[in-house]
């Protein structure tokens, strides 16, 4: 029996699926281009399709990265090369600037691919070694770094409960709260520059888990993501209008824009979503960290809603987290027990998965935010690189990390624009 703490809210789960089945054209209050109805600006499609502009390198990795994707005389050797030399360099790969960022990039590489950069890469065997030489530690560090939570019994209603009882718990620092009462313009800016990472690819590495699920727990999944994209309307997707919020405050929504200005922290939430979508073995993590995801989204949303509202701005700003104070109210009771809950009653050997990728998600997320609240606590920029500086020494720090690649090995590179031939 699910305790109090635990409130089913029926009639809003009820009202939000019903929404799902009504007529497209009846979203009351919503201006038709916020509707996304099939007249979304071009523009605005074109920027949220569009492949992600390629980051300046932080390190040897990174810049082997870049130069093996973007430029035809690099040698795909030299990536693993220069992945096994900065793994051995750091003592934290989880703060790793090089590290993540290059997993970062690579992981692209399955989305919406990087400008300038062939789509053939996504399967590169090398590229794929290079990859899981990361994930294999960055896996082991999570796991040293995060216990799993006390195992609750196989059931979906034990399972839902022991979540809501683990997100309900979670003591992370409260960068919602500093949004709604203190944060400056200026900060808000950051914070959404911040969020731009993920959420101008919202749901995209949860939604890997579609096809690794069966019966309930699949249906859930989907009915969850339905709702992040849309229900079939462009213009609601949840990514889109977190674009249109950018573009409220003037700034860039093409994605990739300010990788440089986040920290490796930053990368690695996403990174981890990522690792945890694209591996079949860990869909019970993936699961779990979206069920935490979801519990702890509707509260902080209002709270980020108001501190927008604060400072003057309007239901176009808004919007975005309006919509998620509802919409993640209801995925919540669907992403408890039907998505973990039924996926555990399905296949109980997950349960410890689910759990840890639901501990993962309040422990990574919670240290970014921390970084960010200690920033803004101390008077300084949250960014790694200020916007305003996004374009000073950047060549300098490219050419630098590209001198630390070339040091591998004092022979030319050879031409060589795939490690193994492809066909066309």
């Amino acid at each position: 029996m699910l305790g109090a703490s635990v409130p089913f809210r029926a009639d809003v789960l009820y009202h939000r699926r019903a929404r799902h089945f009504s007529s497209f054209a009846q979203v009351s209050g919503v201006p038709c281009e916020q509707t996304g109805g099939m007249q979304a600006n071009d523009d605005v499609m074109r920027s949220a399709t569009a492949p992600m502009i390629p980051p300046t390198p932080r390190g040897p990795a990174s810049a082997a990265l870049l130069d093996v994707l973007l430029e035809a005389a690099a040698d795909p050797s030299r990536l693993v090369e220069s992945v096994r030399a900065a793994m051995a360099a750091t003592p934290d790969l989880l703060r790793d600037d090089d590290l993540q960022l290059t997993l970062f990039a690579l992981y692209e590489l399955q989305y919406g691919g990087i400008e300038g950069v062939d789509d053939r890469w996504e399967w590169d065997p090398t590229l794929l070694t290079a990859r899981a030489l990361i994930e294999e530690r960055f896996e082991a560090e999570l796991h040293a770094a995060i216990p799993t939570p006390a195992l609750p019994e196989a059931s979906a209603e034990a399972v839902a409960q022991a979540l809501f009882d683990l997100t309900s718990a979670d003591g992370g620092p409260s960068l919602s709260r500093f949004v709604a009462k203190k944060a400056t313009d200026e900060q808000l800016h950051e914070f959404l520059m911040q969020r731009s990472i993920y959420t101008l690819k919202e749901a995209d590495p949860h939604s890997w888990a579609i096809p690794r699920l069966r019966g309930r727990a699949k249906a859930a999944l989907v009915e969850i993501q339905s709702d992040e994209y849309g229900g079939g309307r462009p213009g609601r997707v949840h990514s889109a209008i977190f674009a249109r919020t950018m573009r409220g405050l003037g700034l860039d929504d093409r994605y990739g824009t300010y990788v440089d200005s986040v920290s490796a922290l930053t990368l690695a939430s996403l990174n981890m979503m990522s690792m945890f979508g694209l591996h079949r073995r860990l869909r019970g993590c993936i699961v779990g960290h979206l069920a935490a995801f979801e519990m702890t989204s509707s509260i902080p949303s209002r709270f980020y809603g108001n501190g927008f509202r604060r400072l003057g701005y309007g239901e176009d700003v808004t919007w975005y987290f309006d919509e998620h104070v509802e919409a993640d109210a209801v995925h919540e009771q669907i992403a408890g027990r039907d998505l973990a809950g039924g996926l555990v009653e399905s296949d109980p050997g997950l349960l410890a998965d689910v759990m840890f990728g639901a501990a993962a998600c309040l422990a990574v997320d919670g240290w970014a935010a921390g970084e960010v609240l200690d920033a803004w606590t101390a008077g300084r920029s949250s960014l790694r690189t200020p916007a305003q500086e996004q374009g000073q020494g950047q060549a300098r720090e490219q050419e630098q990390a590209r001198a630390s690649v070339a040091s591998l090995s004092q022979e030319p590179l050879p031409q060589a624009p795939l490690s193994q031939p492809l066909p066309a």
